[in-house]
């Protein structure tokens, strides 16, 4: 593969890992894995004030996670494609096996 062509495609990897990188976006993309819900709603479930869930909003839009849908004065936001939460399941399941391992160790040590 061409060097220009895998270091693109690296960046843009890296970009949709840093819309994973905070703990809110994450909780973002759950909420939203049933139904797509307005900022107000997502503030209300995620006990997140609005101006802070517009910024991550931005954040995941640009990075091409959600989807933005107007409907009146309201703005509707919703996953841009499922298998992000199939993404986000399995690296909670890589997380598991993690922290399993660690309290395996530290049973071992005491």
């Amino acid at each position: 593969m061409d060097k220009e062509l895998l270091r693109q495609i690296n960046q843009l990897h890296a970009e949709i890992c840093g819309g994973l990188s905070d703990p809110k976006r994450i909780a973002i993309l759950y909420s939203l894995a049933d139904k797509p819900q307005s900022v107000n709603e997502l503030a209300a479930a995620l006990e997140t004030p609005q101006p802070t869930l517009s910024r991550h909003l931005k954040i995941l839009r640009e990075r091409g996670m959600v989807t933005a849908e107007r409907d009146g004065a309201n703005i509707y936001y919703a996953l841009a494609d499922k298998r992000i939460i199939k993404a986000l399941d399995l690296l909670r399941e890589v997380l598991g096996d993690h922290l399993s391992k660690r309290s395996a160790l530290a049973e071992a040590i005491s």
